[in-house]
């Protein structure tokens, strides 16, 4: 598919919502709107007492509280993950990790973002905290692994990339066994 025209509709801090004229291989021609973001990571850290660190906070757009994993934008595009992953993770939680593993990177939505996001299991975990974002009111919420699968098949975690990041931390530690 190729395209003819694209123009920029909106921008704010971390995205641009871009229409793309496409043309189709059958020789049809469409309109396509998508959003170009910023790279992201999503941070699961675990204490000393092998809990995992969520985050709760409020999420204008479904308009309720979400438990979720630490996450967040890089600051620009050549921002390295591991740099990210750390700032990121001790503004929300007040930590840095002396140990990252990447677990996982990919796009989140790609029928109509660009979005990528890599998945880091954060652990040696040392008091040092940074500033919040100003829009961030967030309460860190420790929990045991076992129970954040059984919360998952409950239906009681909601974020996908939290979802995600318990996947792949249980994955990571049943194939130490």
């Amino acid at each position: 598919m190729e395209n003819n025209k694209t123009s920029r509709v909106y921008r704010c801090k971390i995205f641009d919502v871009y229409e793309e004229d496409v043309a189709l291989p059958n020789g049809k021609s469409i309109k396509q709107t998508w959003i170009d973001h910023k790279p992201t990571v999503a941070i699961i850290p675990i204490n000393e007492k092998n809990e995992i660190l969520l985050v709760k906070q409020y999420r204008v757009a479904v308009k309720k509280h979400l438990l979720e994993i630490p996450a967040g934008a890089f600051n620009d595009h050549d921002e390295p993950p591991e740099v990210c992953a750390q700032r990121e993770l001790a503004e929300e939680t007040g930590f840095r990790a002396d140990k990252m593993i990447r677990l996982y990177e990919g796009y989140l939505l790609a029928g109509y973002c660009n979005e990528y996001m890599y998945f880091f299991l954060a652990s040696g975990l040392v008091y040092a905290p940074l500033k919040p974002d100003e829009d961030e009111f967030i309460e860190v919420v420790p929990k045991k692994l076992s129970d954040l699968e059984a919360m998952l098949k409950k239906g009681e975690i909601t974020d996908t990339k939290t979802a995600l990041g318990i996947l792949l931390t249980s994955n990571y530690f049943n194939n130490l066994k």
